[in-house]
């Protein structure tokens, strides 16, 4: 058990061979500075977005383990033709893990002992030092497994929301929509009667959805899908999408449906097509394919990245602090995240445990361990 001044970590390193090498290695603690504290680290999600500086586009076909049961040695390929968008990340070990929670182990005497959750990077580890603003105090009676998802997800579905609100639209599309975060965002508009298109793949997904008093459900693997989007498009009137899927045609089908909802309501005919402003946010990689644009939405549309961290930093600290008010007092209910698996930081590196996590599934979220 490690005495918090040094701690195990996951560590991630691409070597100039091509080759992606993650291990576990004992690495020292930062003593913390007048505002930071250290946190022993109990439990951290695995989100989509932890697996592109894990793996590195490492092909998971190849991956091999070698090591001790304790400390794996998880190896794999990486293909020739994606190296150069790692190349700044050759001989780099670099830390894992966007966020968790656990009990303040150094640190203000006002925090020593409670349980915070965190954002920062490197929860992927047995201790992580933080800043103070960096965390989130958890209410009496929360545990760590759920304060562990606390920032990502809650604050990227609020994001969502207050990009709603100041961009000027009234609903909105969301892709991907039976995802722990596509919850949340169901939840935080059913509260705020904020009308909500939910894109997703299969029946099962829409199940989850409808079991959430979801109004507007239509699913990619329907033969009826196209008619099915613009159809509810319509009746909300949404002028806004999140999509994390990213790759392929569904953005600009998004914007076609858009445009096709507001024509009707032109009192004219114009070639432009209709001047209230469309636009699709893509805040995720679910297909790292090309994003295919049709230019049948008119001209007044926009398709563009969209990144919680970076948005979040413009709101200003005291809407920071509202949020992560909000966030805090309702993890049990609006904010609430469901496991499939809870795993040890060895177990993260089983080849068997990598292909399970790495499907990115509707409801096969992990949570880490790192203190057993």
């Amino acid at each position: 058990m490690s005495d918090g001044k040094t701690g195990l970590q996951l560590r991630s390193l691409i070597k100039k061979s091509g080759e992606l090498e993650v291990s576990l290695l004992d690495m020292p603690t930062p003593e913390p500075g007048p505002d930071e504290v250290v946190v022993r680290v109990e439990a951290a999600p695995i989100n989509p977005s932890d697996l592109g500086v894990l793996f590195a586009g490492g092909d998971l076909e190849t991956a091999r383990v070698t090591g001790t049961k304790d400390r794996p040695i998880f190896t794999a390929s990486i293909p020739e033709r994606i190296r150069k968008a790692f190349a700044g990340r050759v001989d780099q070990s670099m830390p894992v893990g966007n966020e968790g929670a656990g009990t303040v182990v150094a640190g203000p005497a006002l925090l020593l002992g409670k349980r915070v959750a965190f954002i920062g990077g490197s929860a992927y580890g047995t201790h992580r030092t933080v800043p103070v603003d960096d965390t989130l105090l958890l209410e009496e009676g929360t545990t760590a497994a759920e304060g562990a998802s606390a920032f990502i997800n809650p604050l990227t579905a609020l994001g969502m929301i207050e990009t709603l609100k100041r961009e000027g639209h009234t609903a909105l599309v969301h892709t991907a929509a039976a995802s722990a975060l596509g919850q949340m965002l169901q939840r935080l508009c059913t509260a705020e009667d904020i009308p909500l298109v939910n894109v997703v793949r299969k029946e099962e997904q829409a199940t989850i959805l409808r079991g959430l008093d979801a109004k507007h459900i239509v699913s990619t693997g329907d033969a009826s899908f196209t008619t099915d989007l613009a159809a509810a498009i319509e009746t909300t009137g949404a002028t806004l999408a999140f999509d994390a899927i990213g790759g392929g045609k569904l953005p600009s089908q998004i914007l076609v449906a858009m445009e096709a909802a507001l024509q009707k309501k032109l009192t004219a005919y114009s070639r432009y097509g209709s001047p209230t402003h469309k636009q699709v946010y893509i805040y995720g990689g679910l297909d790292l394919a090309p994003t295919e644009v049709s230019r049948s939405a008119g001209m007044a549309w926009g398709i563009g990245g969209w990144l919680v961290f970076w948005y979040l930093g413009k709101l200003g600290p005291e809407l920071m602090i509202s949020l992560k008010k909000r966030v805090a007092k309702e993890l049990k209910t609006t904010f609430a995240t469901q496991y499939a698996e809870e795993i040890s930081l060895a177990d993260m590196l089983s080849l068997d445990v990598v292909r399970a996590y790495a499907k990115k599934a509707t409801g096969g979220k992990f949570l880490v361990k790192p203190n057993g």
